[in-house]
């Protein structure tokens, strides 16, 4: 057994430190007791409340920082003994965080936005801590990547050339169109990041992804829609395009390469080449577990950041370890070369052309756990563009829920406590001193559009397809 120290003392020219992001969240009244406590000349790294959690996840490889937090026994040196549960679905799994036989978990970056938005289930989630950046990627069958192919443009060497985009899909569906024929592909969830770039790529290739309309009753997301999306869970996923119910899909690591080995589809793009390190999953609790359990909750804090810097040090030399934990049947469960394949810096699109992709999994570098309100707000103008938020909102309403939802200001207690224990460097954060949530206007899209996450209406006013300001389906 490891022991934990009795509690740390953390100085006042570290509270000094803590970010505007913090400092928002108290102005426009999120209730913290770590924002409480950033008024204080030092606040203590108590005992954990509650000792033995369960944790749940989703068998993908970007659960890792939950894998190696427990394998590295990062849980452990917090005084937490933890249990991690595979879950079959994301909503089985949102459901256990909600009613407790959960204590937190793996999630997607929208359900705690739409869970308290009331979109489905309602409840108040919040995050501290995003979990990484990338790992998902587009995959056709077989039988559309022949057809898809001819519209592609080739290098030199013959080899499609990357960024492939959805024009070189659009005379596909077109065809199908006319034949009568739905053309039919899979998404892991409503409010999934998947379900967000799979829609975005296609728009910007002029293909419909169809409207959802909740006010009235209509969740399909189908109205309008050229090509017609559905819920299948990851590990599905492969299983379902080789049976023909679905002609692609848009799923995390290892279910795209799982379709290159079994030699039945094509990943043609990444969400590393839609949105340029976007943000993918979070660690997801209720507000009511924080509120009980705030040392337990900024202790698993560290915990998770300790864990994802492994991931990342020395430039990935521990991803090999790191693949062979995932390949256990109790976490991912897929071949160790399946999952290496992205895992280590390469991605095979199709079957035989592998290329470097050192970013398609960022677990910690580009402050990739910093739970970012513009990351929030980017998914709410998803939501709005596709109808999920079916009316107007105002930007500053965009900007009080993600401040509701992500958490910098319990993220940076767990940050400067760790610093100020010397296992991890001040240099490794964003400057909490001048931070304020919000990322510099972002460039790296595949329609070269650009986001401002200060201006969600602006942003969504851009796109050609999709609800503007003043629309309703």
């Amino acid at each position: 057994m490891k022991w934990l120290k009795p509690f740390k003392k953390v100085s006042v020219q570290q509270v000094s430190k803590l970010s505007k992001a913090t400092v928002i969240s108290a102005l426009i009244g999120v209730s913290s007791v770590a924002s409480h406590a950033s008024a204080k000349a030092e606040f203590e790294l108590g005992y954990p409340e509650k000792e033995e959690l369960t944790i749940g996840f989703i068998k993908l490889t970007d659960m890792a920082p939950i894998a190696i937090a427990y394998e590295k026994g990062f849980f452990e040196d917090e005084g937490l003994y933890v249990t991690i549960e595979a879950q079959a679905n994301w909503k089985v799994l949102l459901d256990g965080v909600i009613d407790g036989r959960l204590d937190g978990a793996h999630m997607l970056a929208g359900q705690p936005l739409a869970a308290t938005m009331g979109f489905g289930t309602k409840a108040n989630i919040i995050t501290p801590f995003s979990m990484d950046l990338n790992g998902n990627g587009i995959t056709v069958s077989n039988e559309i990547w022949d057809q898809m192919k001819p519209n592609i443009p080739k290098m030199a060497d013959g080899r499609p050339q990357h960024p492939i985009k959805a024009d070189a899909l659009k005379p596909v569906v077109e065809k199908y169109q006319s034949e009568g024929k739905p053309f039919n592909m899979g998404m892991v969830f409503p409010v999934s990041t998947h379900n967000y770039e799979l829609r975005y790529w296609l728009a910007a290739g002029g293909i419909h992804p169809g409207f959802y309309a909740p006010h009235k009753g209509d969740t399909s997301g189908q109205i309008d829609a050229d090509a017609l999306l559905s819920v299948t869970p990851p590990p599905q996923m492969p299983s379902t395009m080789e049976a023909g119910t679905i002609y692609g899909y848009c799923v995390g690591e290892p279910w795209n390469q799982q379709a290159v080995f079994k030699n039945i589809g094509v990943p043609v793009v990444t969400d590393y080449e839609i949105w340029k390190n976007n943000p993918e999953k979070v660690f997801g609790i209720t507000e009511e577990f924080y509120k009980k359990y705030p040392n337990t909750t900024i202790r698993l804090t560290r915990a998770l950041i300790r864990a994802a810097q492994w991931l990342d040090a020395n430039d990935n030399a521990n991803r090999p370890e790191a693949v062979k934990i995932l390949s256990q049947s109790n976490y991912v469960g897929a071949d160790y070369e399946v999952i290496a394949n992205s895992m280590t810096g390469t991605f095979e699109y199709e079957k035989g052309d592998k290329r470097p992709v050192e970013d398609f999994n960022v677990f910690f570098r580009y402050n990739a756990t910093y739970p970012y309100y513009s990351d929030a707000i980017w998914y709410l103008t998803q939501m709005r563009r596709w109808g999920q938020i079916s009316d107007d909102k105002s930007d500053e309403w965009y900007k009080e829920l993600a401040a509701k939802v992500y958490r910098p200001d319990i993220y940076e207690k767990a940050a400067l406590s760790l610093v100020d224990e010397a296992l991890v460097s001040l240099q490794d954060f964003p400057d909490f001193e001048s931070e304020d949530g919000f990322r510099d206007p972002q460039t790296h899209f595949i329609d070269n559009l650009v986001y401002n996450g200060k201006k969600p209406n602006d942003y969504i006013n851009q796109f050609t397809i999709g609800l503007k300001q003043g629309d309703r389906i």
